[in-house]
């Protein structure tokens, strides 16, 4: 795998933090719409990014080019120092960049260990037809994939769940087996799609531990609704509201942000809410 040799221009806001992962004047349309706006950010190595934003102000766009799903029109991306603008979804997977949905999106015919060995098809060559398909492939591979998959399952404390069948379990439960999926790929990026949606206020403490722990070895860039939740866990904030990015710091500078503030409260007034539908 080469993972280039070349870099690109340090990202511009010299008031952001340096991070291993850096979006760089990314700009989105979709036809007459412009969902991102010259947006430039950077997350850091074990830590955890929120990104955050009252309803259509772009985050699930921004998710989506980190992992390939969109193109940007304009602007770059890049992992540690090697341009990534452009690449597509199983390249970037290749290169350490694994992300979970807002749903689950399990195989309801696999094992929830199943589910989580496919999760590690950019690294696992023979592994995971061998275990699924019974073909006379590595024993040895196949050893290692299931090895890597009961400790991402033990890691987010599901690993009793391996022989199960996803509806089988409780929603709380799948949403850890969707999560461990993303693990077993050892990301250096991990990217949470509204972690906490579907889950209960007693819920999130243990969410929120589980969050911390794993910016332990990966940079974790999370968009999330729960505003408890991304106060507890994040040491920085990015916020964007209709597709521009309007504030970036620590959480509390943000929450004391007055265009924050205002850009909330003018998604509270026309009568939504506030609450992101689409990002």
């Amino acid at each position: 795998m080469n993972d280039g040799s070349s870099t690109v221009a340090a990202l511009p806001p010299s008031s952001q933090p340096a991070g291993v992962l850096g979006v760089r004047d990314v700009t989105v349309r979709f036809g007459g719409l412009t969902a991102l706006d010259a947006v430039s950010l950077s997350a850091g190595a074990r830590q955890v990014t929120g990104i955050i934003g009252p309803n259509g102000a772009g985050k699930t766009t921004l998710l989506n080019v980190l992992c390939g799903f969109v193109k940007p029109d304009a602007g770059e991306l890049s992992l540690g120092g090697t341009p990534l603008t452009g690449l597509p979804p199983h390249r970037l997977a290749s290169l350490g960049i694994a992300r979970t949905l807002q749903g689950v999106g399990l195989f309801r015919r696999l094992t929830v260990l199943e589910n989580v060995m496919a999760g590690a098809t950019c690294r696992a060559r023979a592994g995971l037809l061998s275990a699924l398909f019974g073909l006379p492939r590595s024993d040895r591979d196949e050893r290692a994939l299931r090895e890597r998959s009961l400790a991402a399952l033990d890691r987010v404390g599901v690993a009793d769940q391996a022989g199960r069948l996803p509806d089988q379990l409780a929603y709380g439960l799948r949403k850890r087996v969707a999560l461990a999926r993303a693990l077993v790929a050892e990301p250096r990026v991990l990217l949470l799609d509204e972690p906490a949606s579907g889950l209960s206020e007693a819920e999130l403490p243990e969410l929120g531990d589980l969050i911390t722990g794993l910016a332990q070895d990966a940079c974790v860039v999370v968009v999330e609704h729960r505003m408890d939740l991304m106060m507890s866990v994040c040491s920085a904030i990015a916020v964007l509201d209709f597709g521009k990015l309007i504030a970036h710091g620590t959480p509390e500078a943000v929450q004391a942000d007055p265009a924050v503030t205002a850009a909330y409260l003018g998604a509270e007034g026309s009568g939504n809410g506030g609450e992101p539908t689409d990002g």
